[in-house]
């Protein structure tokens, strides 16, 4: 299935003078004086969202959480569909040139490391689990302190036949969020405005990127997601994935931007679904990716559709701008095109902590995708040993009813078919095992899961589902540093044998011997290092 396609007509690169004139400067919005960015109605996330080191450092209580499982309940996972985004996604459509995926693949840019030869020691992984497939980053990208690997899926979850157009690249996408957070512009805190010539690259809150990777060239590419909406003078433009915008009526009173955490994901036909902590999920269309360098020179600033030229090289701005287009130096980028939130109320108690409670609005902390049967998606909850009553939850929804309500008006509604909450009993590192989780899948009837250990190995736990409730394999699987969410590449489509994907989230500087790597581990190996 090929994922769009090049438009047609000539996409003609133009090379600007140096500093280009903003033409008509009067007719978009200039920096920072109005930032244009609408408040988008969702409920901020806290900072230390799926932070195991975020809470008060005296140890829990043996009374912290619930002595038995917290039942599940499935009305309190309900979606509906946000208000439409297509008229917008249209407008930068007929602004800017689109790429497929397919296309993007095969000019990925960024060179990954393959196996122990490319990727040297394995310090970063457990000794219960053997690891015969690893991926590392480019230098810069398994250093980073700015973005922050969470999420993952690829083209098993997005096809069943694991085939994508024509490319035998086999993708992985990974998530990633922005970690530095000081806002575009907080000068109400007497933080620097970041358009400033001395502000850092890494100074604005960029959201969330999504990078993918082809499996055949060992090379990989980011994209970047981004918000569309309309400046003050009715003009398409974009902005970073945040959870809450900064207000900006006056250069001195902007306030900063928060992002969101991205801490699962699911590709599943053309769309992307990110999870969205405080709301439920945001949705992405692979279709509409927007190319800024149509060329591949961004040497030269390339005229857009709508004749406005783009600028790669000023990483500090994005969307339109002065009649320019940016993108903070990203080639691409991928507007949302639907949101899908709950309709529970948030519970009163308090989750500056991570807290968790048994009722109320869940936590969208990490999904994945149960192909094993009718197709599914898996969404649940990231706990922390902090106060609460629940150890945390989880769903499950019908493929059918998320695709209905991204296409469908505003107001369809998913609901989930199961709800359970999560096992308890037996401890790790003085703490309740069952806290902490980061990934969970459904895999033939048994359910996996990815629980963190700040910057030390992880756990793989099991459980198995008894009514409303599930029950946990006494049994823990060491992990690796910093474990994060899980993806299936089921195999069924290329006669391989069925592989589970993870990641770690640190860097070196974080965690001294570990290193940022993508890995699997056979599902057999899984199955039978929990006895069944």
């Amino acid at each position: 299935m090929a994922v769009g396609t090049m438009l047609a007509g000539a996409l003609m690169s133009v090379v600007l003078p140096a500093g280009h004139p903003a033409a008509a400067p009067v007719a978009d919005d200039p920096v920072p004086t109005h930032e244009g960015m609408p408040d988008d109605g969702f409920a901020d996330e806290h900072e230390g969202e799926q932070d195991d080191t975020v809470g008060p450092d005296s140890p829990p209580t043996a009374t912290a959480v619930p002595a038995d499982p917290v039942p599940g309940r499935p009305g309190d996972f309900r979606l509906e569909a946000g208000s439409s985004l297509a008229g917008r996604v249209g407008q930068l459509d007929a602004a800017l040139p689109k790429q497929g995926l397919t296309e993007l693949m095969q000019q990925a840019n960024r060179d990954s490391g393959r196996g122990s030869e490319d990727c040297g020691g394995t310090a970063i992984y457990g000794s219960d689990l053997p690891v015969p497939d690893r991926t590392c980053w480019k230098s810069d990208d398994a250093t980073s302190t700015e973005w922050i690997p969470q999420a993952i899926t690829g083209v098993s979850d997005a096809q069943e036949d694991e085939d994508w157009g024509s490319s035998n690249a086999e993708p992985i996408a990974v998530g990633s969020y922005d970690d530095q957070n000081p806002g575009r512009s907080d000068n109400s805190s007497g933080r620097d405005n970041c358009v400033k010539e001395s502000a850092s690259d890494a100074c604005n809150e960029k959201g969330v990127r999504v990078t993918f990777f082809n499996q055949a060239t060992k090379k990989y590419r980011h994209v970047l997601l981004v918000w569309p909406y309309l400046n003050s003078y009715d003009h398409i433009s974009f902005d970073a994935l945040h959870a809450r915008e900064g207000r900006c009526p006056a250069p001195t009173a902007c306030k900063a931007q928060n992002g969101i955490h991205a801490g699962g994901m699911v590709w599943y036909g053309n769309y992307l679904y990110v999870a969205d902590t405080a709301n439920g999920m945001r949705v992405f269309d692979l279709r509409t990716i927007m190319d800024l360098n149509p060329d591949n020179d961004s040497a030269t600033e390339d005229k857009m559709q709508d004749g406005l030229p783009s600028d790669l090289g000023d990483k500090k701005l994005i969307g339109r701008q002065s009649n320019v287009w940016y993108a903070y130096g990203y080639r691409y980028v991928m507007p949302q095109v639907a949101t899908l939130k709950f309709t529970t109320a948030i519970n009163g108690g308090d989750t500056s902590a991570n807290q968790c409670y048994k009722t109320g609005r869940p936590k969208a902390s990490y999904v994945s995708l149960d192909r094993t049967g009718t197709d599914h998606m898996v969404l649940g909850e990231y706990c922390n040993a902090k106060g609460g009553d629940s150890n945390g939850r989880v769903a499950t929804y019908p493929m059918t009813a998320l695709t209905a309500a991204v296409e469908g008006a505003s107001g369809t509604v998913a609901d989930a078919d199961k709800a359970y909450g999560l096992p308890t009993g037996g401890s790790f590192d003085g703490e309740p095992l069952w806290h902490k989780i980061q990934g969970a899948m459904r895999y033939e009837g048994k359910w996996y899961f990815h629980r963190s250990n700040a910057y030390n190995n992880g756990r793989l736990l099991q459980a198995t589902a008894d009514g409303d409730q599930l029950s946990g394999n006494p049994k823990a699987l060491e992990s690796s540093i910093g474990p994060e969410d899980l993806y299936l590449a089921h195999g069924r489509g290329d006669g391989f044998a069925p592989r589970l994907w993870s990641l770690s989230e640190h860097a070196p500087t974080d965690c001294g011997p570990c290193e940022r790597e993508l890995y699997s581990y056979p599902m057999s190996d899984v199955v039978s290092g929990f006895g069944s």
